[in-house]
């Protein structure tokens, strides 16, 4: 399946395994290039510097294929920063930012030649990132793990479509090979997939979220605000 995605990222297929916090890790990555697609970790999930750049380089020898790194850009990351200093020196393949404004990150990476694609949920704001130079938008849709947009891929993605002139990447409710065709039939050169994976052998979780992964679907999910702030999406429980 060849579209602008593969060729960017010189993959098989047009999936990138999305960036988990507390979850992805550099096991996850490396089995993730090792079949043909890509993956980012969150630079959160290593909390010093030295750790940061360890990963990276753990992942760089024994893989040559291109991963990410994915970056909180807003002002409550104290750690941004060293963390992109850190992307940068090790050259890693491509930036995905989150909840900020990814200007001085586009900047930076344009000089060092690192892709960079930025989380967008609207038209609006992807329209600011592809002018502040972005490579790609990953359009964060309704269905989506974790934060979650307002609107729905197949109203998303049409609406990116017709407004950027950049690729956009479907974010949300990815769970086959139906669902891939689907993204790309909307207009989408490639697909991010996070919930998933998170029940895969290298996954790092406990036997029980793995099975919880399997065992829950789509009617069991729904928005909070009381984590974050932002609409997240959590197994309904008691709790």
């Amino acid at each position: 399946m060849s579209t602008t995605l593969t060729k960017m990222l010189n993959i098989q297929y047009p999936i990138i395994m999305a960036p988990m916090f507390l979850v992805s890790n550099t096991k996850m990555i490396i089995a993730a290039l090792e079949s043909g697609i890509t993956g980012a970790f969150p630079a959160l999930n290593y909390r010093t510097e030295e750790e940061l750049r360890s990963a990276i380089k753990e992942i760089k020898s024994k893989s040559s294929g291109m991963f990410g790194v994915n970056l909180i850009v807003n002002k409550s990351n104290i750690k941004l920063d060293y963390q992109l200093k850190v992307c940068l020196e090790e050259k890693v393949g491509f930036i995905i930012t989150s909840l900020g404004s990814p200007r001085e990150v586009i900047k930076q990476c344009k000089e060092k030649g690192i892709l960079v694609f930025c989380d967008v949920v609207d038209v609006k704001y992807a329209k600011i990132v592809e002018e502040l130079g972005a490579d790609g938008v990953i359009a964060v849709d309704s269905s989506a793990g974790g934060h979650c947009g307002p609107t729905s891929k197949e109203e998303l993605i049409p609406l990116l479509k017709k407004e950027c002139k950049i690729p956009i990447i479907s974010a949300g409710g990815v769970t086959s090979k139906e669902d891939v065709s689907h993204a790309i039939s909307l207009g989408a050169e490639g697909v991010s997939v996070g919930t998933l994976f998170i029940a895969t052998e290298e996954s790092g979780v406990s036997q029980e979220y793995k099975d919880a992964i399997i065992e829950y679907g789509a009617k069991d999910v729904i928005l909070t605000k009381q984590l974050s702030g932002s609409p997240i999406t959590v197994i309904n429980t008691p709790y």
